[in-house]
This record gives structure tokens, sequence and C-alpha cells, in this order.
């Protein structure tokens, strides 16, 4: 087992969604960026002005995607099969997998299988041109927002995980304030746009009401 683990451990996510320098969506991604810098997190997540809120929401996910990547990517190797034999966000919280496709039946299986599958899932929508049009003038699917709202929830999950089981190793990393900013702007956005049910959010429900009384 521990070969295993060790060959997973050293596997970090590498995200190879990028936006295509120079499309309208590079420039959103610019605009988020340059917004976020000014440091009022919840003005920044609002849709620019004459926007598409689709578009808005798509550059936003595919951001958080290879943020969460990232952050994830640098505690792989404490998030193991031996110590993480379930996905979970503390004692009352529990996830088991299913994508509707390839596996219909929620399966339960360790963290960094779920992970594995999770992000591999998201991968895969993000990648489909159906799904997440690069091009100028390709319109976005009518299922859109279902979509990303499933992608989001899905990525929430691994924030829950990392801030339950591993922010010990987050704070011996001296990571915690990446982390932090990241989490904020995830929830400040999905509260923004209603895109996450607060049932949802429970497991990390003292953050979120910690986080945002800090901006009031």
């Amino acid at each position: 087992l521990s070969a295993i683990s060790g060959s997973r451990s050293s596997k970090t996510f590498k995200p190879k969604k990028n936006i295509p320098e120079g499309s309208h969506q590079y420039e959103l991604l610019k605009h988020a960026e340059a917004t976020l810098g000014s440091g009022n997190l919840r003005q920044a997540v609002m849709l620019p002005e004459g926007e598409d809120l689709n578009e808005w929401i798509a550059v936003n996910t595919v951001d958080f995607f290879n943020q969460i990547n990232m952050l994830y990517g640098t505690i792989t190797e404490f998030c193991t099969e031996a110590s993480c034999p379930l996905m979970s966000a503390g004692p009352r919280y529990e996830y088991h997998w299913a994508d509707g496709t390839n596996i219909k039946k929620p399966i339960k299986c360790s963290a960094p299988k779920y992970i594995d599958y999770l992000m591999t899932w998201v991968q895969d929508q993000l990648d489909d041109e159906t799904l997440f049009p690069s091009k100028i003038g390709v319109p976005f699917p009518k299922n859109f927002m279902s979509v990303a709202k499933t992608i989001l929830k899905r990525l929430f999950r691994v924030y829950a995980h990392i801030y339950h089981q591993h922010f010990d190793s987050v704070m011996r990393l001296q990571e915690e304030a990446h982390l932090n900013t990241s989490f904020k702007h995830f929830i400040f956005f999905v509260q923004e746009f209603n895109l996450i049910d607060r049932r949802e959010l429970a497991p990390l429900q003292e953050l979120i009401e910690k986080l945002g009384s800090k901006d009031r």
C-alpha cells in the first residue's frame, strides 16, 4: 500500500486548463486578477458591466479549479489511503463519489481517490468545448449553469477536506493565508451568484461566517 500512496503523492495535480492569451476570456481573467488586487473581494466577484454572466462564471470556475489544484497539490503527501481512508470534512460529513456516467451508484473511497476522480471529472467538463466554449461567439449550452453549479459544489468539498483534515499541514507549510484568500474569494463568488446550496456549505459554515463578517 505504501508504494501506491507513495506514487500517488508524487503525482501533484498539474492543471492543464489554460485560458488562451488574447482571447476575451483571458481579458476577463486579467480583469478578475486586477480587481482582486484591490483587496475588496465582494466587489471583485461582481459581474463586470456589459459582460456575459455565463462567460464570467466559466472564467472564474476555471480559475478556482486551477487554484484548488495547486493548493491540494501542496498537501498530497499528507492525504493518503492510510491517513484519509474516507473522503470526509470532519466527523459529520462524508462524501461518496458518483459522476452519473461511469460511476452511477455512489461509491465509498479514500480521499485521495475521491479527489482524483473529482479533479479528473472537472477537467473533462472544462475541456469539453460544447460545455465551456473557448471560441468567441460560440454560445454556452442551455444547461451551462447547472453544470457550473455541480462543478463548484464538488470543488467546495476539496476545500472542506483540506480545512478539516489537513489544516495542520497547511499551517506547517505556511500556506494558510493563501488557502484562506482562495477560499474567501470562492465563497464570495458563489454567494454573489447563488451557486451552491447552503446545505452543501454546512461543513465550513463557521469559517464562512467568520470570513464574511470581516467584510461588512
